[in-house]
């Protein structure tokens, strides 16, 4: 899966977030000037906890900061693990063709088991029955796979062994 991109500053025509290049080693960002952003404080939302860069005098003194920021300064929020979205997403990048395979073999699966569910959610309640419930569907998918692959009567000569 792609690293989300929740910066709304593309949107307004500004550099984004994937602009600024995290240096793990000092722990701040780089912004696209070349000007360091440190790590100023962090905060608490839904329970994680996110690191907020800045530098407000270089940003105060910076030509393009109009291309950057409405505000005083530019502000980079880090979540504490982003590390690993960032590790995921080099291996992305790393295997452009992941997400075509992954929609050729697995996205088809789930489509199709969705469609039988009715598209809305499990009828039973509780982690044990979900998990039932869900493995009984899966075991009705390969079943039904399996028949169309091989045929009805190599299938059931598989079952019967």
């Amino acid at each position: 899966v792609p690293k989300p991109n929740t910066s709304p500053a593309q949107a307004r025509g500004l550099w984004g977030k994937p602009s600024f290049i995290y240096q793990p080693e000092t722990d701040t960002y780089r912004c696209p000037v070349g000007e360091q952003l440190q790590r100023s404080h962090a905060t608490v939302e839904a329970g994680k906890l996110i690191n907020v860069y800045f530098n407000q005098k270089a940003c105060g003194a910076c030509p393009s900061r109009p291309l950057c920021t409405a505000g005083k300064e530019k502000r980079i929020r880090r979540w504490e693990h982003e590390a690993v979205l960032d590790a995921m997403q080099q291996r992305l990048e790393a295997m452009p063709d992941a997400m075509a395979i992954r929609r050729c073999t697995v996205e088809h699966v789930f489509g199709t088991i969705k469609g039988w569910m009715g598209a809305t959610h499990f009828r039973t309640r509780g982690l044990k029955n979900v998990t039932a419930e869900a493995s009984l569907t899966i075991l009705a998918y390969n079943i039904k796979r399996a028949i169309a692959v091989a045929g009805v009567g190599t299938t059931l000569k598989a079952i019967n062994r």
